[in-house]
C-alpha cells in the first residue's frame, strides 16, 4: 500500500522573523497603510483605530506622563521587540529611561515597566493572545482596558507563560505601578469625555 510521504511527516507552519517582516514592508509586500504586528512569526492584522480607542489612549498617555515625570518614558503604539519572531505594538508602554532614548533599538521586555492594551473590538485577541505573549517574555505588568464594558484588568507576576496575579475593576481610582511605586490617577478613565476643557 502506497503512502503519501508528505502527509506522513509533521510540518510546522513557516514563521517569519522580525527582519523578514521589515523587509516585506520595505519591498512593498506589506502595504504602508495596513496596520499589522508580528506575533510568534505570524503577521496579524490590527483593527482600525476608532475615535473612542484613540481618545482613551491619548488620555492615558497624558495621565501616565504626569505621574511618572522623568522616571520613565511613555511610548504610544510603538514596537516592542520580544524575540526574533515577535514584535507586537502595544497601545502604550511605560519604559525605563535609556541613554539612547530608544533611538538605536526598539524596547525589549527588560526595558518595559508596564504594557497597556486598550480594547474595543479586539478584547478576546488581547486577552488570549497578547497577555500570554507578554507574560511568556517576562513583561512585568500589563493592563487590559475594555472600553466596551468599562473594565480595567491588571495582570502581574509573570510565571510559566502566564500572569499569576490578576485583578479587575470597573471604577478605577489612583492605581499604583508597582515597578515605580507611583500612582496614576485613573478616576475619569471611562468618563473623561463628559468633562469639557476650560
Amino acid at each position: 500500500m502506497a503512502t503519501n510521504s508528505i502527509s506522513d511527516r509533521n510540518y510546522l507552519p513557516y514563521r517569519f522573523s522580525v527582519e523578514q517582516y521589515y523587509r516585506m514592508a520595505e519591498v512593498g509586500v506589506l502595504a504602508p497603510d495596513v496596520r499589522t504586528e508580528l506575533i510568534e512569526g505570524e503577521i496579524c492584522d490590527m483593527p482600525p483605530i476608532g475615535c473612542r480607542h484613540s481618545a482613551t489612549v491619548s488620555w492615558l498617555h497624558r495621565q501616565l506622563a504626569k505621574a511618572v515625570g522623568d522616571r520613565a518614558w511613555v511610548f504610544e503604539q510603538s514596537p516592542l521587540r520580544l524575540s526574533r519572531h515577535s514584535e507586537p505594538q502595544p497601545d502604550l508602554m511605560l519604559l525605563r529611561p535609556r541613554r539612547d532614548q530608544y533611538s538605536e533599538a526598539h524596547p525589549t521586555a527588560r526595558d518595559t515597566l508596564l504594557v497597556i492594551e486598550v480594547s474595543d473590538s479586539s478584547w478576546l485577541y488581547d486577552l488570549e493572545v497578547k497577555m500570554p505573549l507578554y507574560a511568556s517574555y517576562g513583561v512585568r505588568e500589563a493592563w487590559l482596558i475594555d472600553i466596551g464594558v468599562k473594565t480595567l484588568n491588571c495582570f502581574g507576576a509573570p510565571h510559566g507563560g502566564a500572569f499569576v496575579e490578576q485583578t479587575s475593576m470597573q471604577v478605577p481610582g489612583p492605581l499604583v505601578v508597582p515597578s515605580l511605586d507611583i500612582a496614576v490617577d485613573l478616576t475619569e478613565l471611562f468618563d473623561f469625555g463628559r468633562y469639557s476643557v476650560s
